[in-house]
């Protein structure tokens, strides 16, 4: 994510780190770098422009050309106005206490509105409501039987009606939820490749007709300016009350979430990152700022663990550690939890000075695959007991696992050293809290991160 933008913004900051003193002119000289580094990340010129004002009129001052540290000053003052750019978190969804909450989604053919319908239904289920989505997109020919089969997945229902107009499907939609007892509607409404008066007409017909309560625009961000001028438009004519990102997991410039909220004055409520229906976040932009700045995002990465730990494994896991009776099924345990909270290169990046080497680093997620599959091939004996496994056992395990003996003589090396590590740990609290649990410090072997 923003990995072309990190990078740049990295290099012109470490050059001002390596400042003995800062001065006006250097300042302005690093500036003028993160502008063009905006302008190529296809932020809106207008937005790059008050950017670096507001940053030139707190960077040229005494308050960095003293500091201990004005290199690191700059730095806060860039993350800070980020963050004002992209405005406050505003993340809450009102639902309303009586009648159904209605929820309509908006924006141009090809956005992903549908797969984020069944996203923000299944997000909304995870805050104690029943959800139902309604199939106003009559104009795919897919997008209604789409709507059914994340319905089917989620097991949420889904309101169709055949042969029918927007208008009436979204207001039967509601009726159904009324006597259903669903207490949120959300409306997959049609897009169209380009903003058009049909298009709009449709839209304005709903919104007069039933008062949607939330209104949110979605939109592609790796379109970026395109995302943003959109955007723009939908604003003036409709009217909404705050964005969807899709595809930000595959965005490496971030143009669109640094410069919507600038111009249309609306926050970006969730983001998409990843195709399974559990990748819509809530958008927090101090925490992206950090993101494109290369500082990592610690409170994200806590909560995508906390969401993916089994208490209850933990406990007992915690407890092995102390017995020294860890095996390999715990091993798997732990890795499976790993695999739950995201790709491994979108973890990685959230680890604080991990930004700078991610661009160009090639994780292979096959290599998880690969130890679940040496570890499942093994015998319940074999996973208590690894050091039973010889030649004629690993043999069997590899064509098992369709994969090598030396894959597998790996696994039990890492597998050992690790049992050792912990070992020298052990009765040292201070050094255990310090290592963390071993989903932190999984072994991945020379071949999963090169």
């Amino acid at each position: 994510m923003f990995e072309s933008i990190t990078s740049s913004l990295e290099g012109i900051f470490s050059k001002l780190r390596g400042k003995g003193r800062l001065t006006d002119a250097n300042i302005k000289d690093g500036l003028h770098e993160v502008r063009l580094a905006l302008l190529e990340a296809d932020v809106n010129y207008k937005v790059v422009k008050e950017f670096i004002q507001h940053v030139t009129e707190r960077a040229i001052g005494e308050e960095v050309i003293k500091s201990i540290t004005p290199g690191q000053q700059v730095i806060k003052i860039v993350h800070d106005e980020l963050v004002n750019l992209m405005g406050e978190s505003d993340t809450s969804i009102p639902f309303k206490d009586v009648e159904p909450t209605l929820i309509m989604l908006v924006g141009l053919q090809g956005s992903g509105k549908t797969t984020t319908a069944g996203k923000l239904a299944r997000l909304i289920l995870t805050k104690g409501k029943k959800p139902l989505m309604a199939a106003a997109d009559i104009q795919r020919p897919a997008a209604i039987e789409q709507l059914k089969v994340l319905g089917q997945q989620l097991n949420i229902p889904v309101y169709t009606e055949s042969d029918s107009q927007p208008l009436k499907i979204c207001k039967n939609a509601v009726r159904y939820a009324i006597e259903n007892a669903n207490d949120v509607v959300i409306f997959d409404t049609a897009g169209r490749l380009h903003i058009d008066d049909e298009l709009m007409a449709e839209l304005k017909e709903i919104k007069e007709k039933l008062s949607p309560h939330q209104i949110y625009f979605v939109c592609d961000s790796m379109t970026g300016q395109d995302a943003v001028n959109s955007a723009k438009e939908f604003n003036a004519q409709l009217g909404f009350d705050g964005v969807i990102l899709t595809k930000l997991d595959g965005d490496t410039r971030g143009g669109a979430a640094l410069s919507i909220r600038a111009v249309t004055g609306k926050p970006i409520k969730f983001v998409g990152i990843g195709e399974k229906l559990d990748r819509l976040e809530e958008f927090h932009p101090d925490r992206m700022a950090s993101r494109v700045l290369g500082m990592g995002d610690v409170v994200s990465l806590v909560e995508r663990a906390q969401q993916a730990m089994d208490i209850e494994e933990a406990q007992k896991l915690t407890r092995k550690l102390q017995d020294d009776s860890l095996s390999l099924d715990d091993f798997l345990t732990q890795l499976q939890q790993i695999k739950k909270m995201g790709p491994l290169k979108e973890v990685l990046g959230m680890i604080p000075g991990m930004g700078n080497k991610m661009d160009g680093l090639n994780v292979d997620e096959n290599q998880l695959v690969k130890v679940e599959a040496i570890i499942k091939s093994m015998t319940t004996e074999e996973r208590k007991t690894p050091d039973m496994v010889n030649g004629s056992r690993r043999n069997r395990i590899a064509c098992g696992s369709g994969t090598t003996i030396q894959d597998v003589n790996q696994l039990l090396k890492q597998f050992r050293s690790m049992k050792r590590l912990i070992k020298h740990f052990k009765g040292n609290e201070k050094g255990l809290k310090k290592m963390g649990l071993f989903s932190g410090k999984l072994p991945f072997g020379k071949g999963m991160v090169r």
